[in-house]
């Protein structure tokens, strides 16, 4: 049916009744509009609108970022975006390209809304993550929504190297998940580690915390170590690599090592891990290796603005504070020792319960210098005038009657 001659037969009445039987809606500019392929040509494609007009796709509008328009042949049922509703030769003019642009993005949606897993092909990198390609359409997976074994664990976080890592994927097909989508701007975002996450729910519900594990240490970072195992990847934070205070995991593992560690969270996806909950604290037995008042000797480790860190043995460090380190005021620990010095320590505290225990460098220096309380001090001995017979004492005792001796004073007075 021909709806410009139709019009000219009929007045408008009949015309809108006729269009309310037949269920017809006029095609807006915009709209994508079914139609059957009458003729292909090297620049043209003619459509039928059925119960409308004729229709053509010409020049650049024949491109389209989907492969469903690449294939036609006349009499295949096809879609179209309206561009024009009618040219310079009475035909409506129609788009591949916008219909096939359109098509995809109402696919992203529903991979958006389903949750379902893609495949993403990588295409570039920057220091924020991927550029990536999904249905002909770029997107962007950022280095946070990296699937674990793909994230970039760069010590220290250096942006340039975390970028020669990321470049290392270019060209790799990824399975990820959509996440956001926005047409207007053309705004694809793409989650790899939600499809991992997506994977390994049912392996992850089969672990529970206190489960003991073993695995294969597969990277290491300044705040802990990564761990493998039955295709999962847990943390064991530095704090919970062993009892004793540790400057970087490499000082307890290396890559590659096999280890036993006791889940203690499972958030998500995310497994936490310890090691050290599987080693007896060495703290709990303290009292009977030190006492406060002991005088030990101890390494220095590390030294901060604030103190001295010192191993007392491989499994008990203390601290040192700076107002413990000298008698005198000193600006920095420093003035007074250097990591692997070993030197003599009193210690002044000790807390079990939160492993901690002082030292006091001035402490044990003040008491090497005081007496021991049982030195015994030597004695000298004094002379004293050994006791004459009683005859001897007698006979010298002064003779009240005998004459006396006279003084000059005396003499002076007589005359």
């Amino acid at each position: 049916m021909d709806l410009k001659n139709l019009t000219q037969k009929t007045d408008g009445g009949e015309f809108e009744k006729l269009l309310a039987e037949s269920n017809f809606t006029i095609p807006k500019i915009g709209e994508v509009v079914k139609a059957t392929v009458l003729s292909i040509s090297k620049n043209e494609v003619h459509l039928d609108i059925p119960g409308f007009r004729t229709g053509v796709v010409r020049g650049s509008e024949l491109c389209n970022e989907s492969t469903d328009y690449s294939e036609l042949k006349p009499g295949d049922e096809t879609e179209a975006t309206v561009l024009e509703m009618e040219n310079e030769h009475g035909e409506m003019e129609l788009s591949f390209r916008f219909a096939g642009h359109k098509k995809i993005w109402d696919k992203l949606s529903e991979l958006q809304k389903s949750g379902e897993i893609v495949i993403a092909t990588v295409m570039d990198a920057n220091k924020g993550g991927l550029m990536i390609n999904v249905n002909k359409i770029v997107g962007f997976l950022p280095v946070s929504q990296l699937a674990p074994e793909h994230y970039p664990r760069v010590p220290g976080g250096e942006k340039n190297k975390i970028l020669e890592k990321l470049k290392t994927f270019v060209g790799l097909p990824l399975e990820v998940k959509v996440i956001d989508v926005g047409e207007e701007e053309e705004k694809l975002i793409v989650s790899e580690k939600a499809a991992w996450e997506e994977k390994q729910k049912n392996i992850i519900s089969a672990y529970k915390v206190g489960d003991i594990i073993s695995g294969t240490v597969s990277a290491l970072a300044d705040f802990g170590v990564f761990v493998k195992f039955d295709d999962l990847e847990g943390l064991v934070h530095i704090s919970e690599l062993a009892w004793q205070r540790i400057d970087h995991p490499d000082d307890v593992v290396k890559v590659g090592q096999e280890i036993k560690a006791e889940i203690i969270g499972v958030e998500g996806s995310k497994i936490f891990l310890s090691m050290k909950k599987l080693i007896d604290d060495p703290w709990k037995k303290i009292n009977e290796k030190y006492n406060v008042g002991d005088i030990v000797e101890g390494k220095v480790l590390k030294i901060n603005p604030f103190g001295l860190f010192v191993e007392l043995d491989p499994e008990i460090h203390g601290l040192a504070h700076i107002s413990e380190l000298s008698s005198k005021p000193i600006q920095s620990p420093t003035e007074v020792a250097k990591i692997g010095d070993t030197l003599k320590f009193k210690i002044i505290s000790i807390e079990p319960v939160d492993h901690r225990l002082g030292l006091s460098l001035r402490g044990a220096k003040e008491k090497s210098s005081e007496k021991p309380a049982d030195e015994k001090v030597e004695e000298v001995p004094v002379e004293t005038p050994a006791k004459k017979p009683a005859e001897e004492v007698k006979a010298e005792e002064p003779n009240p009657e005998a004459p006396k001796e006279e003084t000059p004073e005396a003499e002076e007075k007589k005359e």
